[in-house]
């Protein structure tokens, strides 16, 4: 049986897109959270309407947690076929936590642990598996005008602005997650398993407890491309390691230009 993972499911756009997928998908559908009860919780909600939807607890925080779900995984199905790295992090314009402390736990749960996700699940992709990184219109190059790495560490200083670095640790922490995504498609592109695909993706700006209630979209209209991502046909040559809008179109990562941020 195929099998379909999307992480920080519990609510939000990783919910609808849980949704979706069980509608969508011709396989078995994880929800995944962090909090068991809210995860459970969640996956009894989709049941009243008809989908049968299945929890697992995964911390992506947790490297144990991780390991544990990946051997789950292997142990009952032997593999995996999509994977929905959404679950992120943002401070809220109102936190009172100095930014350096902002800037490094957001860095290291939205890039670094997803990293630690993707380290531990990969092996079990399948030929024709789909990696889908949820990344924000942030998460575009142009974010970030100056470019010298040597000034990478200025962040913690509180001299980030200084050095051309955004006064917002969720975009930078985007970036990197975009930028991974092209080295992933890269490697996935020599992998010995066939048509390996991940790409990127702006799910537009949503209404979410992240955006506190802000936004333009409904949460369903966000799992769209992230959905449309998730099942690409078999052998497609476009999108590969692409950085995708909201609308599924390509957005050029590097030179722009960046739609409307919606």
């Amino acid at each position: 049986m195929k099998v379909a993972v999307v992480t920080g499911a519990n609510k939000g756009i990783g919910y609808a897109i849980v949704k979706d997928l069980c509608t969508k998908f011709d396989g078995a559908v994880y929800l995944t959270a962090r909090d068991e009860n809210r995860g459970k919780t969640a996956v009894s909600e989709l049941q009243k309407l008809g989908l049968k939807p299945n929890f697992h607890q995964l911390d992506i925080s947790d490297i144990n947690s991780i390991n544990t779900f990946r051997d789950y995984l292997q142990n009952k199905y032997g593999g995996l076929d999509v994977l929905i790295n959404n679950a992120a992090i943002a401070y809220k314009n109102s936190a009172l936590e100095p930014f350096g402390e902002q800037a490094e736990n957001t860095q290291r749960v939205n890039y670094f642990n997803l990293l630690d996700v993707c380290h531990s699940l990969f092996p079990l992709l399948r030929p024709h598996a789909r990696v889908v990184n949820v990344s924000s219109s942030m998460g575009h190059l142009t974010k970030i005008p100056d470019q010298e790495i040597r000034n990478k560490f200025a962040t913690k200083k509180g001299e980030h602005t200084k050095y051309g670095w955004p006064d917002n640790s969720y975009s930078v922490s985007k970036v990197a997650v975009s930028a991974l995504t092209i080295i992933q498609q890269r490697a996935f592109d020599q992998d010995s398993r066939e048509d390996l695909v991940v790409n990127s993706v702006h799910p537009g700006y949503v209404k979410t407890d992240m955006t506190s209630g802000g936004g333009y979209f409904t949460t369903e209209r966000g799992a769209e491309a992230p959905v449309y991502l998730a099942l690409l046909g078999p052998n497609i040559s476009s999108p590969k390691g692409s950085y995708v809008w909201h609308d599924k179109k390509i957005v050029d990562w590097v030179h722009g230009p960046v739609p409307e941020a919606i």
